[in-house]
């Protein structure tokens, strides 16, 4: 009697086993492939803090020219890189690529030059490839001209290479970017005119070759499009639809934000743009599942108080999202008109102003 019923418990249980297996095999055959549409999910939120970064591209030009910096109230002259980390709390640099400029500024030397500083001072690190020359922005995308007679083919190779160059030196002096944009405000497409918007086909080849440059060498990096004016949705929606139809492979989504200059009579003018920006990064989550960093921001010199008053928004606001890694200052170190006429930076006299105070903890 007693074996009969071990027996039968046994024989249940190898048939429940089988039952199960047959039920399991049964419906990984007949489900859907899902990966080939997969729905846009909310990344985890980073592990990294805020990201309160800089984009310091003109400091070894601005030192070559004599120009000096210090911390405020301080007689001492020092690194100004240094200065913002230890009296803002800056902890990201941004550093912008040219591939043969006129002279030796944001050519790969000297972006290695930076990157060991910021490296050095154990900040983060931002390389924005420009794909020019000189600036690329929505105005100026110009092929470089030692790659203007390629066709798309020889134009993708390009892109892959300068990557890789760039890269590479970095990663042979164990430097590590956490980001790395594809493009600079590439709202018209890139590299015209073989990479102009109004062939998405091209611009997205262009746009992947440098993306799988980045992972061959930095799988971990988040690979960027940045668009300018990210108050400004049209712009967002007329570009990476088309990206996104022809497969374009990248991480992050990058946007520039500048607000009007503020007047006395009229000090809040940022504060309806900064709104429309917050939306913006909303419905692009929504639509595309992707993290959001703010690659520039701005505000005149001469209005720190302002600034800090914006800034201590967007950062709020940001935060409270959980899916924007950062926000960067363009050249916070700029003397006013610096460059023929930019007076967006937040430095006066060589110290910077307030503007930079909400990135302190």
């Amino acid at each position: 009697m007693k074996i009969s019923r071990i027996f039968c418990l046994v024989a249940i249980a190898v048939l429940a086993s089988m039952t199960l297996l047959s039920c399991s095999c049964s419906s990984d055959h007949n489900a859907p492939d899902n990966d080939a549409n997969p729905s846009p999910v909310d990344p985890a939120p980073s592990a990294l803090p805020f990201a309160k970064g800089v984009d310091m591209s003109w400091l070894t030009q601005m030192e070559s020219e004599g120009l000096k910096f210090h911390a405020p109230g301080s007689p001492v002259d020092g690194d100004a890189m240094q200065i913002l980390r230890d009296t803002k709390g800056v902890n990201s640099m941004r550093l912008r690529v040219w591939v043969n400029p006129a002279d030796r500024w944001n050519g790969i030397d000297d972006v290695m030059a930076k990157a060991r500083r910021a490296h050095a001072l154990g900040m983060r690190l931002m390389i924005d490839f420009h794909f020019s020359d000189t600036w690329a922005d929505p105005g100026h995308q110009s092929t470089p001209a030692a790659w203007r007679e390629l066709d798309i083919d020889g134009l993708t190779a390009k892109v892959g290479e300068h990557v890789t160059d760039m890269l590479g030196k970095l990663k042979a002096e164990g430097i590590t970017p956490e980001w790395v944009q594809i493009g600079n405000e590439i709202t018209p497409g890139m590299l015209h005119p073989l990479g102009h918007i109004d062939n998405p086909a091209n611009l997205t080849r262009l746009i992947n070759a440098g993306n799988d440059a980045v992972k061959a060498i930095f799988p971990d990096a988040k690979v960027i499009i940045h668009l300018d004016r990210g108050e400004d949705e049209w712009r967002y929606t007329n570009l990476f639809p088309k990206l996104q139809e022809h497969g374009a492979r990248y991480d992050m989504i990058g946007m520039s934000l500048y607000p009007d200059d503020p007047t006395d009579a009229q000090p809040d003018t940022w504060k309806e743009m900064t709104d429309k920006c917050l939306a913006n990064i909303r419905n692009l989550h929504a639509t595309y599942g992707k993290p959001i960093v703010i690659c520039e921001v701005g505000m005149h010199y001469s209005r720190g108080d302002v600034a800090k008053k914006w800034l201590t928004y967007l950062r709020s606001e940001c935060e409270k999202l959980g899916y924007v890694d950062g926000i960067f200052y363009w050249e916070p170190q700029a003397p006013a008109g610096y460059n023929s006429g930019y007076t967006k930076g937040c430095f006066i006299d060589g110290a910077p102003t307030e503007a930079l105070d909400p990135f302190k903890d």
